[in-house]
């Protein structure tokens, strides 16, 4: 697909692979081996799947097909937030109150996990408790405002209203009218945190193999992956490969699309500066569909993203516009240099709703595809629900799929247009929305 050439350049600039050593490499897969569970893709989906199965005592093999944490997995945002990336009523209309319910608190317990991972195998990923989200107009803020009470009277879920008034107290900006502030939500750095993950599953007894593309499936009772140079059979295989998957399994290809965001890195600001943009140190995130995302860093950058790409193109001028869009965020940063500019690809669903699911639910002529488990559709949401995904499907393959399949039940559509058609399809679609944030 005509994408990976640009995310390969997008990926060589990333302040996380700048700043974050790499210490351990993992082998290409060379020759046949034999598994219990077979997973594809070494992004924190997988590698928390990974460390979730050697926990119940099974034989995992990893397949990556570049390094662990290369794709958004390791160049993300870095905010780890609450819910999905679709709102709440979206599964209360598909599956009820009482299920959207349940798929909220898995969403909190997903961050209890990043910090139970990182406290049980000795992470340092930079964590930072805080959330704030903005609204840029009062329309916008009402908006906010209901969710806000929608959330607590529903789901329990208590945030701090940030009246108008208030608002310089958390954010040196004119851009924003009202916001929430959310303090069980945070941020950290994505990169390090998946390579701590990587290195706990090793450490548990999984085989990584990096440099190791998948190119084939053949589903049975015993399935077979096909790499360059090797083959894994294996009794379960888990796809958690999204938008990389390149033709491993067509059926997924046409409910996901692979749409680009962008993110810069200031220089690193004096200190003073830097604590007083977002006195709180929170991440920051407006509530536009087409939105910004920010956050400082430990080392008093301000990392900010925003933009999308959904021709799969990237803008030009990258570094040029996401530093005008931050300066118009925060005028004191207007004469500030950009260190790095970087960006990805997230694989978003029709409904942004993560979809979870297995190959035989999608075509009834794989009957031996109910062994081959898939997570796809996080919409760039998915630093936390990645894990929160990863426990949930090893429950399911050792025979418990009473979450796996609250997830599964939500409903999907593929794409309009083929191949072919559907990303000039998406493309005039999200004009509309592109128009509609402006109001």
């Amino acid at each position: 697909m005509s994408f990976l050439s640009a995310d390969r350049d997008l990926a060589r600039h990333s302040y996380y692979a700048a700043t974050v050593q790499r210490v351990q490499g993992f082998a290409a897969l060379q020759g046949e081996t034999e598994c219990d569970v077979a997973i594809v893709g070494g992004g924190l989906a997988g590698l928390s799947a990974a460390i979730e199965l050697r926990d119940l005592g099974y034989r995992v093999a990893l397949l990556e097909a570049r390094q662990v944490g290369w794709g958004a997995s390791g160049r993300n945002g870095g905010q780890a937030l609450a819910g999905l990336a679709c709102d709440q009523s979206v599964i209360e209309e598909q599956l009820g109150l009482d299920e959207a319910k349940r798929i909220w608190a898995m969403t909190l317990e997903a961050l209890d996990l990043i910090h139970a991972r990182c406290q049980r195998f000795g992470i340092d990923c930079d964590w930072r408790s805080g959330y704030l989200a903005v609204a840029r107009n009062a329309k916008r803020g009402a908006e906010l405002a209901q969710w806000q009470a929608d959330m607590a009277a529903k789901y329990g879920h208590d945030t701090v209203a940030i009246a108008p008034k208030d608002m310089p107290q958390w954010i040196a900006s004119p851009r924003f009218h009202s916001g929430v502030f959310d303090p069980r939500s945070g941020h950290l750095n994505p990169l390090k945190y998946s390579l701590g993950l990587a290195r706990a599953a090793a450490q548990l007894g999984v085989q990584i193999f990096e440099d190791s593309a998948v190119t084939r499936l053949v589903p049975g009772p015993v399935i077979r992956l096909t790499t360059g140079a090797g083959e894994v059979r294996a009794a379960h295989v888990l796809l958690a490969g999204n938008v990389y998957l390149q033709g491993v399994a067509t059926l997924l290809e046409r409910r996901i699309m692979p749409v680009g965001t962008y993110i810069v890195a200031s220089e690193p600001l004096d200190a003073v500066l830097a604590r007083s943009l977002i006195p709180s140190r929170a991440a920051v995130c407006d509530t536009n569909f087409v939105l910004d995302y920010f956050r400082p860093t430990p080392d008093h950058r301000m990392l900010y993203g925003g933009r999308v790409s959904y021709s799969t193109h990237t803008p030009p001028n990258l570094t040029r516009s996401m530093q005008q869009r931050m300066a118009r965020t925060f005028p004191q940063l207007e004469d500030k240099k950009i260190d790095f500019a970087w960006g990805g690809f997230v694989d978003i669903s029709m409904n942004r709703a993560p979809d979870f699911g297995r190959l035989s639910d999608l075509d009834d002529d794989l009957p031996y595809a109910s062994n081959v488990y898939y997570l796809q559709g996080f919409s760039g949401h998915g630093l936390a629900l990645t894990g929160l995904a990863g426990k949930v499907v090893a429950e399911a393959i050792a025979g418990n799929a009473a979450r796996f399949d609250t997830f599964a039940r939500i409903r999907h559509r593929p794409f309009p247009g083929g191949r072919l058609l559907r990303t000039p399809a998406l493309v005039a679609g999200m004009a509309y929305y592109r128009l509609r944030d402006l109001l």
